[in-house]
């Protein structure tokens, strides 16, 4: 079961993943969670820097859908202006949502990551469907409190890795 817990990558930002490492791995699309992964949760659009990343993002021919356990409104209203395909309560780490997303951007488990801050919805869900994961740091430290409950969890599964001795990475 830790196993699953663990991400292909860990990153600081999404500004940090390698793309052209990422194309040459066969990777297609990418799925995104939103809230503390692209902009902070309380943000409501794009900053000019994920806008620029975005569209170097699609300039390489890598497609993006956004999966969030967000509410409708919140997800749809950020990802229209981006012209990008969403999924909005998608009760990560359920499979449904990832399967939809990987539908919509016409790829297979091999062809796809995903990126999100948290390990026990983003990464989890992208393990149990056999994706490549990538780990980043949560942007903001403000968050809904039900998502602080799962930081401090997080926390403590992070130790347990550590000390056995399962991740690859510093804090």
């Amino acid at each position: 079961m830790l196993k699953r817990l663990i991400p292909s990558l860990y990153v600081q930002s999404i500004y940090h993943i390698d793309l052209d490492e990422l194309i040459a791995q066969g990777i297609k699309g990418i799925i995104t969670d939103l809230d503390n992964t692209l902009v902070s949760w309380d943000s409501p659009y794009a900053t000019p820097k994920l806008v620029a990343w975005l569209e170097d993002v699609k300039e390489r021919g890598l497609r993006v859908c956004i999966v969030s356990n967000n509410k409708r409104i919140r997800v749809e209203e950020f990802a229209r202006p981006l012209n990008l395909p969403c999924i909005h309560g998608a009760r990560k780490p359920v499979r449904g949502a990832f399967r939809r997303a990987m539908q919509i951007m016409g790829t297979k488990p091999h062809e796809t990551v995903v990126v999100g801050d948290q390990i026990f919805t983003d990464v989890l869900g992208a393990n149990r469907m056999g994706l490549n994961s990538i780990l980043v740091l949560p942007i903001a430290t403000k968050e809904w409190p039900g998502t602080k409950v799962l930081r401090s969890m997080e926390r403590i599964v992070l130790k347990g890795l550590r000390k056995r001795g399962m991740i690859p990475w510093e804090e």
